[in-house]
């Protein structure tokens, strides 16, 4: 067994004495709790809009509240920012809200077209937005802010209601054909692609006028969603956001240059991946190329062009402006130091790099992939070298385990099934049939793959991303020197939420699960009790599959 580090012992003290229900010293000020109430409240909105029929409740009013609050943050960024009084946080009002957000969740279920209950449900909607804002700013601060900012909140709630407005217009310019800057980008895009397939391919079939283009065995349509522009938007906000959020660390106007580019990377990424859905198409599969690669190519593309820009502006000399001289750097304390280099402990990528090298290994066998993720096995190999590579730096954890883990996770196995039993959903999916058409040695080797994924490598790249960085990134930045045991509520609830996320249609009960590891490591201090659990609850995930054929949960 390997013991816990000199280091995380000795480096927690200050943590120890944090109150389970107290907030990080970062988030106790006026600037933060905004912040704080808008991602609490993002999350709400999730969830709520995740319910068929809900649409009515949140809709309509998302663009206010949205450009409103962007408006009253940007422009009174500056004196909100000198508030540094330590504010209290209302659980009281939280935990109100919390429970009015679930009278909303529990009542959405049945709404279809009730407009009494509709109308119900906004008002104890709006309530809980009310409670949750006053638990994150007390009513006195509230008060005060807004007679420090003067006339602020009305320019915001004016900005909010011209959203409302133009929200319709807006989206008929989106959807609508005649959309004069999409129908624009479709021309262009649509001129450049067929260039580039009549460069490699010969006898390529084209219809300008319905934006057709292909071969006689498969041919694609580039509409005006397909034309790059949603791209084109993610990518301006992203580097928007990044630039705003690094002003201090970046030279500009020379940052400014960088975002001309990664739009333009964007755009001939488009460009590529349209050529190859039709090239996969054409030569390999239909299905290949309209399920998966369709589907992540875009995000591919993204991914990548953020990845590259946020390096770029790290790494570019020209464009990074070094807030501490080299020469000066050696002999100030961390404190003193620029915020990047005594930010993030150099474990970050040890606790990442694994979780990270999946979702890169995903999206990768999904593009190339059709109903059926032949490729998963890519997933547990990209895994297992990220986890060996880093081997060294996880001898400091503590890898023992008490015999009450598996045992929680065998309550969340429990959990995870139990839908499944009141539930009318049919279970028989594309997988079963998919590995029954595949020869035995196939067969048998995906599945070997597949379970070794959920058994060995996917608990420890979880674990080792949700509870070993993200609750622990929380309560410190400087994440390494935090003991398990000094998590805070924020943190457990935080992560719980970011896990469930992840696990996209089973958010609720992945939710629960990442409440029942993260509390038995803080409970018990060491990765390895939740790591056991949490490889506990897959192998008997995996066992229900595979005696059962309930190839839904997979």
């Amino acid at each position: 067994m390997i013991p816990h580090s000199n280091r995380a012992c000795t480096g927690s003290n200050h943590s120890q004495a944090r109150s389970f229900f107290e907030l990080p010293a970062s988030l106790n000020h006026l600037l933060a709790r905004f912040f704080l109430f808008a991602v609490v409240l993002a999350l709400d909105c999730i969830v709520v809009a995740s319910i068929p029929h809900t649409a009515a409740l949140v809709g309509p009013f998302a663009p206010v509240g949205i450009v409103a609050f962007a408006v009253f943050v940007g422009l009174g960024y500056s004196r909100l920012k000198l508030d540094r009084e330590s504010l209290p946080f209302g659980w009281l009002h939280f935990a109100v809200h919390a429970l009015l957000m679930a009278c909303v969740f529990a009542g959405s279920v049945g709404v279809a077209h009730g407009y009494h209950l509709v109308v119900a449900l906004r008002i104890v909607l709006a309530l809980a937005i009310v409670l949750l804002a006053l638990a994150c700013i007390p009513a006195r601060v509230w008060i005060r802010t807004i007679r420090n900012t003067q006339y602020l909140w009305l320019y915001a709630v004016i900005a909010g209601a011209i959203a409302l407005y133009l929200r319709s217009p807006l989206q008929s310019v989106w959807n609508g054909s005649s959309s004069v800057p999409g129908r624009m980008l479709q021309g262009i895009t649509f001129e450049t692609v067929q260039r580039v397939m009549q460069w490699i391919l010969p006898g390529v079939v084209v219809e300008p006028a319905d934006f057709l283009i292909g071969t006689p065995n498969f041919t694609v349509i580039i509409a005006e969603a397909c034309s790059g522009l949603e791209g084109l938007g993610l990518v301006l906000v992203f580097t928007t956001l990044w630039l705003w959020y690094f002003r201090k660390e970046s030279r500009f106007p020379q940052a400014l240059l960088l975002v001309p580019c990664a739009l333009i990377c964007v755009w001939i990424l488009n460009i590529v991946r349209i050529c190859a859905l039709v090239l996969i198409g054409n030569a390999f599969s239909s299905e290949v190329a309209m399920v998966g690669f369709h589907s992540q190519a875009g995000w591919i593309a993204f991914t990548a062009v953020a990845l590259a820009f946020s390096m770029a502006t790290r790494k570019i000399a020209w464009v990074r402006k070094d807030t501490v001289a080299a020469g000066d750097a050696a002999v100030l304390p961390a404190s003193d130091r620029g915020e990047e280099e005594a930010g993030e402990s150099p474990a970050t990528a040890a606790y990442l790099v694994p979780f990270l090298a999946i979702l890169a290994a995903t999206f990768v066998s999904r593009a190339a992939s059709g109903h059926f993720e032949w490729l998963y096995p890519l997933r547990f190999v990209a895994a297992a070298v990220a986890i060996w590579f880093y081997r060294a730096e996880y001898k400091k954890l503590n890898w023992r385990f008490s015999w009450f883990s598996p045992l929680a996770g065998a309550a969340v196995f429990l959990i995870w099934i139990a839908p499944s039993f009141w539930s009318s959903h049919s279970e028989t999916g594309s997988v079963g049939s998919a590995l029954a058409a595949l020869s035995p040695t196939a067969r048998y080797a995906w599945i070997a793959f597949r379970v070794a994924a959920a058994v060995v490598t996917v608990p420890i790249a979880e674990e080792l991303a949700f509870r070993g960085y993200l609750a622990r990134r929380i309560v410190n930045r400087e994440f390494d020197l935090v003991d398990f045991k000094s998590l805070t509520l924020l943190a457990v609830v935080v992560s719980s939420i970011v896990f469930g996320v992840m696990h996209g249609g089973h958010w609720l009960v992945g939710l629960v699960a990442g409440l029942v590891y993260v509390l038995l490591l803080r409970s018990r201090g060491r990765m390895g009790d939740a790591i056991v659990a949490h490889a506990t609850s897959n192998l008997l995930l995996a066992a229900w599959v595979l005696a059962g054929g309930h190839w839904s949960f997979w």
